[in-house]
């Protein structure tokens, strides 16, 4: 059986994965440009449907350049856009015809009465025969020739939630709560996103000649897996995409982790079994089967696809030692290293004893939601902690929030700023932004809170610094875009603090970001110090704070958390109040922030526990990260 029919067992939908969007966008941007160029030189019209939200910009962007640099006119192209919130004023900062216009149409030459998007400030009783009109002129438009998509984390395509069935067509609907959600700071809170969208359906997208779904970060894994891999059901509504016969889904590594070939990729041909990759097959066998490490056989290999792994690396016993031994070193109380003591199979250097460290929050919060135990653990051993907290997180802030602590301040005697600041929440219309004032107010609550946080691991105020690095201030969610500036003030934190270890997160995430934005940033600034003397003696760990964790065989530094600790990581994200409105109930019993980042570290802990190692109360983990020159 080759690779790629392993692969076809069970892939669907044909995927193709890049190093990151950017190389695919390329990709992708090439070949509408050389559609639309086709169709023009046959005189022809060519129809575009697009998308919205923070995953196709990257490709208008691209667009956008081979527009001004290479000449492409766009003239004689239609566009339909797959969606609009309803009801919303195309005047509004978040519609999609705002967005569309501020993204991609003022940048290119195609006519305003060739551009279409479903209309979002109909009345109520006129939205069918808007809908009907819609679905009449992408018929007489001759159809779609390339649509684009995203993918929500609900598996919806377009504003199609699940439960749409694949003949459904442009129509109103109501907007799933993790929909709202991850729109809510786009909105100043959930309560402002519209509870409605006009949306194409699933059969109006299946009626494109030619689907591109694109996809990126670590947070679409698993709903991309699930669409391209699984039976399609309502429930995913990007799994109707099967049926398609001309669709691509267009992936960065992260995005397509979760598929098969890549996470078990013995399961699908003969890989190169390399250490990190034994690990893996290992860990995720004992695991399965229920099985400690230390008790697997070789029968339990053969009959799971590992025959090969074992005949070359085996006998089962001697591979479970390895293996075993491996996943116990990655364990230690010390993460800044244990003083006097033999470092061979430590994840982290004895010397120097007391090391300066620098935790990178991309907003405030993220630190302790990731690693408050580690933060706490770190200040108690001694070593020289900075935390220093990329962008002010002021975007994150809901007007009710601003609200509450400038009542707070007015009865406290607190004056002018509060009465300044209740006068501009009270006359901020619908299409309003925050002004900069009000931006600095509601970063004056993320601080506090910051400190308030930090103060619960130990850290001291004057070992907080805050950068409020420019894309973020001068940005909006979904649409930073990070310069010099930013890179500047960060190689020159690193330079103030010559630290030992960074600990730093966002290098999976979603390209738009704040996490991958500050994360890019870090980045660059430290390839721009690479020839700097104390780097050489830098380690940068990565954590992550997106609700993911990491998978048990990429571990490299797990920290155990006492009861005690867990109770100092609660209370320390706890005290962020203005983020806890923000948090999607992932079951009854885990709706807040803290509930659900210790959930997460108990399970880890299991996991390791489940190996046959020893059982703590919870395990927050790393992953070291290299420096690239």
């Amino acid at each position: 059986m080759s690779e790629r029919s392993g692969q076809e067992l069970y892939e669907r939908i044909p995927a193709k994965i890049y190093d990151d969007a950017q190389a695919a966008v390329v990709q992708v941007a090439g070949e509408i440009a050389a559609a639309i160029r086709e169709r023009q030189a046959s005189g022809g019209k060519f129809v575009l449907g697009l998308a919205t939200g923070s995953t196709p910009v990257p490709l208008y962007r691209e667009l956008i350049r081979i527009h001004r640099e290479e000449g492409l006119s766009f003239a004689n192209v239609i566009s339909f856009n797959l969606d609009e919130y309803f009801p919303i004023d195309d005047r509004h900062p978040e519609s999609y015809h705002r967005f569309m216009r501020e993204q991609l149409f003022d940048h290119i030459d195609m006519p305003d009465e060739q551009i279409n998007i479903p209309k979002g400030d109909v009345p109520r009783e006129e939205v069918f025969d808007a809908c009907k009109e819609y679905e009449d002129a992408i018929v007489a438009a001759g159809g779609i020739d390339i649509q684009i998509l995203g993918i929500g984390r609900t598996g919806h395509i377009g504003f199609n939630e699940p439960g749409s069935g694949p003949k459904s067509r442009t129509r109103l609907v109501t907007l799933d709560r993790l929909t709202r959600l991850d729109a809510a700071r786009d909105f100043h809170g959930e309560h402002n996103v519209p509870r409605y969208a006009v949306t194409m359906g699933v059969g109006t997208i299946m009626d494109a000649k030619k689907v591109y779904l694109l996809a990126w970060g670590r947070s679409k894994a698993e709903v991309i897996r699930a669409a391209v891999e699984d039976d399609p059901v309502e429930n995913l509504p990007a799994s109707f995409l099967q049926a398609h016969e001309n669709v691509s889904f267009i992936l960065d590594t992260a995005s397509g982790s979760e598929l098969t070939r890549n996470k078990y990729p013995w399961l699908v041909g003969f890989p190169d079994w390399t250490p990190e990759l034994a690990r893996e097959s290992v860990t995720h066998l004992s695991l399965k089967l229920g099985k400690p490490l230390l008790k697997l056989v070789d029968k339990d290999y053969q009959e799971n696809g590992l025959s090969e792994l074992v005949t070359e690396q085996g006998p089962a016993y001697g591979l479970n030692i390895r293996v075993f031994n491996e996943v116990q070193h990655t364990i230690t109380g010390w993460p800044g290293g244990k003083p006097d003591a033999d470092d061979t199979y430590r994840p982290e250097r004895a010397v120097p004893a007391q090391k300066r460290v620098l935790v990178l929050s991309p907003e405030p919060q993220d630190d302790v939601l990731a690693m408050a135990g580690t933060l706490s653990r770190l200040v108690a051993h001694g070593h020289d902690v900075t935390v220093a907290y990329l962008t002010s997180g002021s975007l994150g802030v809901p007007d009710e929030e601003a609200r509450w602590a400038a009542d707070l301040m007015l009865e406290a005697g607190g004056g002018e700023i509060a009465i300044d600041v209740l006068r501009e929440l009270d006359e901020k219309g619908d299409f309003d932004e925050d002004t900069a004032d009000l931006r600095q107010f509601k970063s004056y609550i993320r601080r506090n809170e910051a400190r308030a946080s930090l103060e619960r691991c130990g850290l001291e105020k004057e070992r907080i610094r805050f950068l409020d690095l420019p894309f973020y201030e001068e940005g909006r969610y979904r649409r930073f875009v990070t310069g010099e500036r930013d890179v500047v003030a960060v190689k020159e934190l690193l330079q103030s603090v010559q630290p030992h270890q960074v600990y730093v997160t966002g290098e999976a995430a979603d390209p738009s970001s704040v996490q991958a934005k500050s994360f890019s940033v870090f980045e660059q600034a430290i390839s721009e110090l690479a020839d700097e003397a104390w780097l050489s003696d830098c380690y940068v760990w990565l954590y992550r704070s997106d609700g993911s964790e990491w998978e048990i065989h990429q571990i490299e530094m797990s920290v155990p958390c006492s009861p005690d600790e867990v109770k100092t990581k609660a209370q320390a994200i706890y005290q962020h109040r203005s983020q806890r409105s923000q948090v999607p109930a992932i079951n009854e019993t885990q709706s807040e922030a803290w509930e659900q980042a210790v959930a997460r570290n108990r399970e880890t802990s299991s996991l390791y526990d489940r190996l046959g190692l020893a059982e703590y109360e919870a395990i927050e983990c790393f992953v070291r990260w290299t420096v690239s020159k």
